[in-house]
């Protein structure tokens, strides 16, 4: 109904370095921060990062008081970035206009929301979404316990799949100066690409096809919160919302009301109700009840009734539903919002 896996596509993923995540790990900070101090801050904080310079803006209405720079400055440390960063903070208060909206239960926004979910793997999406999120995980990882010293933190993976096989692996990462392409491709075949994918016979692999990625991050390019959209949901393999998570409290439905689809869309999967499945919602700026509520299954029939009476889409009841008040954010803002366990969104109810 949705994609075909004998079809031909490519999902792709990004490592924690990549400048847009990076934004979007110090803005997921910041709202974890804010939390922990007060689990009703409103939380709409966006940064900008490139070339020593970052800039932290946005609204921000809480009874917490945490130092932006400095939550800015250690993410970025945390990383694993050197270089010294000038930072620019100008943050204000929620507008009054939405506030009013929102104090009575209302969403945050207006806007259209997806879930997706499959039986093709045990965390219920594709395969291929899986394992590339797993390439770049890999990354971070072979970097930061030493097994390949010449990667650095920013990169990036795509698998291409065709007539249900991997057809190309792409992987892009940012290295030492000193180290040869021949060297990089050899270690990454082998503690990597090889481990995640498996059978390599016939898989067109890149890595580096520039032939060096030495500058990186923000020396490399700019980044900026919510970049990342296909990334940090369904790999483009589903339909998206437009709206992104990062930074915001979960009165912006963009982010609860996703996460809310998620649940929604694995639990119908998982207690057997379809195999593949699309949740969809809308709302109107201040209204809590949804414009609407839809639900597909492969075979393209409507399971809205079912979704309608077993959850409650209002965006207090999603709140409460999936306890969405915890500083938890920052694990979420790379490798994906879903799939992983731990999350609430995650769990797997009865029917």
């Amino acid at each position: 109904m949705f994609f075909k896996t004998d079809h031909t596509y490519t999902v792709e993923s990004v490592t924690s370095g990549h400048p847009d995540k990076v934004c979007d790990q110090i803005s997921d900070t910041i709202l974890d921060a804010c939390l922990t101090e007060d689990s009703t801050s409103r939380v709409a904080v966006e940064t900008f990062g490139g070339h020593h310079l970052l800039v932290i803006g946005g609204e921000i209405t809480s009874t917490a008081r945490p130092n932006y720079e400095a939550i800015g400055r250690k993410v970025y440390k945390d990383i694993g970035y050197t270089d010294e960063l000038k930072v620019i903070v100008n943050v204000a208060e929620q507008s009054p206009d939405i506030s009013q909206g929102v104090d009575t239960g209302g969403a945050g926004d207006q806007g259209i929301m997806y879930g997706y979910a499959t039986n093709e793997t045990k965390e219920y999406l594709p395969w291929a979404l899986v394992k590339v999120h797993e390439l770049t995980r890999g990354l971070e990882r072979l970097r930061r316990n030493g097994t390949l010293p010449f990667l650095m933190p920013d990169g990036k993976s795509q698998i291409s799949m065709l007539e249900g096989k991997v057809s190309a692996v792409l992987v892009s990462t940012q290295h030492k100066a000193e180290v040869s392409q021949e060297e990089i491709k050899a270690g990454l075949v082998k503690h990597l690409i090889g481990p995640v994918i498996g059978d390599l016979s016939g898989v067109e692999i890149l890595v580096n096809p520039t032939g060096k990625f030495v500058i990186g991050g923000f020396d490399g390019d700019t980044g900026l919160t919510g970049r990342k959209i296909m990334v940090d949901t369904y790999g483009g393999l589903a339909p998206n919302g437009g709206g992104a998570f990062s930074g915001k409290d979960t009165t912006k439905v963009d982010r609860s009301a996703a996460y809310m689809c998620r649940f929604v869309a694995k639990n119908l999967v998982a207690n057997g109700y379809a195999k593949e499945c699309i949740v969809s919602v809308s709302y109107a700026i201040g209204r809590a009840e949804p414009l609407m509520i839809e639900a597909i299954n492969e075979e393209g029939k409507s399971m809205a009734d079912l979704v309608k009476k077993n959850f409650d889409f209002r965006p207090k009841a999603m709140i409460e539903r999936l306890d969405l008040r915890k500083p938890m954010f920052r694990e979420t803002a790379a490798y994906g919002h879903f799939g992983r366990e731990g999350l609430p969104w995650e769990e797997i109810i009865k029917i």
